[in-house]
């Protein structure tokens, strides 16, 4: 009965709801604007990789090397995106 209980799910689910509150928590406590902003991304790409991990079941396949090179090169490519989207229109590229 005990291999039949999920509890790897179970924990990521709760540590999910953890994150999700502690980013409610920025808005509830009012917080400056950086330091609101550090902590969101930090809790959102945490919780990502939560879900990959343990909801999307990214380590238990026999590809996963492909499967982990592929998501580092989406972030990378969002990355260079956002760095580029940022130069051209706030930081005024001329």
């Amino acid at each position: 009965m005990k291999q039949l209980f999920p509890v790897k799910h179970i924990a990521g689910f709760v540590f999910s709801l953890v994150l999700t509150l502690v980013a409610l928590l920025v808005l509830a406590f009012d917080m400056p604007a950086k330091t609101g902003v550090v902590i969101l991304l930090v809790t959102a790409f945490m919780q990502a990789g939560i879900q990959l991990v343990m909801f999307m079941h990214v380590g238990e396949s026999e590809d996963r090397k492909s499967i982990y090179t592929s998501v580092f090169y989406a972030l990378f490519i969002a990355v260079v995106t956002i760095l580029g989207t940022l130069l051209t229109m706030i930081w005024g590229y001329e």
